[in-house]
């Protein structure tokens, strides 16, 4: 498998650009880090493999839906104390960002997008080899 190129200095444009970001990650379908700003590694992986999770309940309750085709785009939660926004960035990958209460929701939302659009093609996580062959 090829390494992903490092990502995480556009990741920290959206950090120094949108007040009151606290945590970005982006993170494979299977709940694996491929990058993250503002974030130790510990926090990141424990984000990355909380929104696989997530996602997985997005895609259940996206299969309700008679004419869609089970995928999802954006998730959203607003809690005491922030918001959380999960984006899907390319095929197999994820942006998600946790930030304070204060954070404009509007701002962030374009500036997720934007950044999703600008670097989509470097999100994306590849199929991983066969575990088989790497055994």
């Amino acid at each position: 498998m090829q390494p992903l190129p490092n990502i995480d200095w556009m990741l920290n444009e959206l950090v120094g650009g949108v007040p009151h970001v606290r945590h970005v990650v982006v993170l494979s379908s299977d709940g694996l880090c491929i990058g993250q700003a503002n974030t130790a590694p510990d926090t990141a992986d424990a984000i990355a493999a909380a929104c696989s999770g997530l996602q997985s309940l997005a895609r259940a309750i996206a299969q309700m839906f008679p004419y869609g085709n089970g995928s999802t785009r954006t998730v959203g939660i607003e809690a005491d104390g922030g918001y959380f926004c999960q984006m899907a960035a390319g095929p197999g990958a994820y942006l998600a960002v946790l930030a304070d209460q204060e954070v404009d929701a509007g701002l962030l939302g374009d500036r997720m997008r934007t950044l999703v659009v600008r670097i989509g093609r470097h999100m994306t996580s590849p199929p991983r080899d066969d575990v088989r062959q790497a055994m």
